[in-house]
């Protein structure tokens, strides 16, 4: 299932614009990259679930398919913010990302399976390493490579949640590198 993309740049709450300041002064440090998924996530927990960080229009889903509110991206290429809402049952196919990414549940709960890739003799599989639930606050990062996983929505009610990215997403048109299409070993 792919994403709906709605770019969202028309207004930004004065709790995202403090969001975006803070994101970019640790982004202007030039740290490695986990150093700065781990300091972004820092300042990403303390927003989520605040009722004044995102408007109405950036809280609505897609009766199709998970949909992406680009909240913002910076000029250089440095980062990109954005709001995923997932409706029941809603996912992402299996990929990896083209940069470090943090994300933090703003409101309800966001299921991962992660996945390694593991080399065989005629080809690569998959095999799920480890399936985490993300409640409403709980952030978590990466940093490529190694960051390869499943998103979706397994509740009864929407979830929303913010995706903070090394990288335009706007100008690169997505935030996956790949998308995997391998066999899965689920033991």
């Amino acid at each position: 299932m792919t994403s709906s993309t709605t770019r969202t740049h028309t207004e930004v709450t004065p709790r995202l614009g403090l969001l975006v300041r803070e994101v970019e002064h640790v982004v202007r440090r030039g740290l490695p990259p986990g150093r700065t998924a781990h300091l972004v996530g820092e300042r990403l927990a303390p927003h989520l679930g605040a009722g004044d960080l995102l408007t109405d229009q950036q809280c609505e889903g897609d009766p199709a398919r998970y949909r992406q509110h680009v909240l913002h991206a910076e000029e250089d290429g440095g980062f990109s913010i954005v709001a995923l809402v997932w409706l029941p049952g809603q996912h992402t196919s299996i990929h990896d990302h083209v940069s470090w990414c943090v994300t933090g549940v703003h409101a309800g709960r966001e299921h991962e399976r992660r996945f390694e890739l593991v080399p065989g003799s005629h080809t690569a599989r998959l095999v799920r390493t480890r399936d985490v639930v993300n409640a409403q606050g709980a952030v978590c990062g990466f940093a490529p490579p190694g960051d390869i996983h499943r998103v979706w929505n397994g509740g009864p009610e929407k979830a929303i949640s913010l995706h903070i990215y090394g990288a335009d997403i706007t100008r690169l048109g997505s935030s996956v590198r790949r998308v995997y299409h391998q066999p899965v070993d689920e033991n």
